[in-house]
């Protein structure tokens, strides 16, 4: 099955939020320009088609692998979560944040 515009643009903006770069390195990086990344982020966040980023799990040099989940939100916010939250909790937060 073919890839849509709106998939195909919604996972290219999932990718960047996720990866750390600015959108300018992320599109040289990909050959894309940053005038229609920039639009299609604004068409799919007014369509409300990009919610949370892609999660990758990475451990980095003197990190312990219990630390923290940590979600961007589309926003730019950031939400950790401990090692010890219970489901319940983790439920309800995300419940808030949803739009």
């Amino acid at each position: 099955m073919q890839e849509t515009r709106r998939e195909y643009w919604s996972k290219l903006i999932a990718e960047q939020e996720a990866s750390g770069q600015t959108v300018q390195e992320f599109c040289r990086e990909r050959g894309r320009g940053k005038y229609s990344f920039y639009r299609w982020r604004k068409l799919l966040r007014e369509n409300g088609a990009v919610r949370f980023a892609r999660v990758e799990t990475r451990q980095t040099a003197g990190s312990r692998p219990e630390t923290t989940l940590e979600l961007v939100l589309t926003s730019g916010e950031r939400l950790r979560i401990g090692p010890g939250v219970d489901a319940a909790t983790l439920q309800m937060v995300l419940e808030v944040v949803r739009p």
